[in-house]
């Protein structure tokens, strides 16, 4: 019986004493298509924060660590703080990076269009923590000393847009003090009567392994979304966002694209499978497994790209850059800093 291909030739031979016109095969030459050349892995180097971005994150490490990973050559590494992380954007010694959101629009401005965002990865992780039963609304700050890290990043911002909505004066009202680690704010609270302390997650629960009296009073998270329907603006709290370096992007749009799959799929992992994300999270030394099984449920971990990113980042910024526009870099992003939207 005659192949498909010798059918073919046999047909068209036939074809030309009829007159028709050329037919496909008719040199008895092989019909075939030219492969598509092979994808060379790529060399992708993320940071992370120590932190709930670092936490969203140690699926995809520990799969690249285990060599299951073959698309693109990734690496990573954990940081203390967002000081560390802008240095190495700047040098382009990293192509991807977790950074607090306001930061990335401070990249963005600060080189010309040099990051876009990729995605959303945190959302509101900061509670407002006191020793008693006293705090249950914000309100109830009034009067109050609040100690804080991150002054001129998100707590900062979020804390007094909060106040603000619930007609206290951050200047007047309440007294903030700002320390520079969040531990000295857990020792500062011990020590002052009807004081509160803001911490995030997962130190808010570190504090209470070493403090069981320290209670959550306020869900910032939630304090900021009752704040921006009653003010009718819509914006959710972003505490983190991830991004790449435009050069970076635009050289390798397809390592960029695989690096967010196996990212979405990482935070799936984590958020679905607390226990065993806890074990990663004490392997990569971010926090101990008994805090990060407490934790994880409240670090707000997520993975929001392409338009909804867009939508729910550019309000918050616009919140952001209404309070002080210094805290976005001057000015708000344009649209090309917002990747895949």
């Amino acid at each position: 019986m005659l192949g498909r291909r010798e059918f073919l030739q046999v047909a068209c031979l036939g074809a030309t004493s009829l007159g028709l016109a050329a037919c496909s095969g008719g040199t008895g030459e092989k019909d075939t298509q030219p492969e598509p050349a092979a994808t060379e892995p790529v060399s992708v180097r993320a940071a992370a924060l120590k932190g709930p971005t670092a936490m969203g994150l140690v699926r995809f490490m520990s799969e690249t660590d285990a060599g299951n990973l073959k698309d693109n050559d990734y690496s990573f590494s954990i940081l203390a703080s967002a000081d560390e992380v802008t240095p190495l954007i700047a040098k382009s010694e990293v192509d991807v990076a977790a950074v607090p959101a306001n930061l990335a629009s401070v990249l963005y401005n600060k080189t010309v269009g040099g990051v876009r965002v990729v995605a959303v990865n945190t959302l509101g992780v900061l509670y407002v923590c006191e020793l008693g039963d006293e705090v249950n609304t914000v309100s109830d700050l009034r009067g109050r000393t609040i100690y804080s890290a991150g002054k001129g990043a998100t707590p900062q911002y979020a804390l007094e847009y909060v106040l603000r909505q619930a007609g206290l004066d951050p200047d007047s009202d309440v007294t903030i003090e700002w320390k520079s680690e969040h531990a000295e704010c857990v020792a500062a609270l011990a020590e002052g009567a009807g004081a509160v302390a803001m911490l995030p997650q997962p130190f808010v629960t570190t504090a209470q392994a070493k403090n069981d009296q320290i209670r959550v009073a306020l869900d910032l998270n939630r304090e900021w979304e009752s704040a921006c329907e009653a003010a009718g603006q819509k914006a959710r709290l972003i505490t983190g966002v991830a991004v790449v370096r435009s050069e970076f992007a635009d050289a390798h749009p397809e390592a960029v694209d695989a690096f967010l799959d196996h990212y979405r799929e990482s935070v799936e992992y984590v958020n679905g499978n607390v226990g065993e994300a806890a074990k990663l999270v004490a392997g990569y030394g971010i926090v101990p497994e008994t805090v990060a099984a407490k934790a994880l449920p409240a670090c707000n971990i997520t993975f929001v790209a392409g338009q909804d990113m867009k939508d729910q980042l550019s309000g918050y910024l616009e919140i952001l850059h209404g309070q002080n526009a210094q805290a976005v870099g001057g000015s708000l992003p344009g649209d090309d800093f917002y990747y895949g939207a």
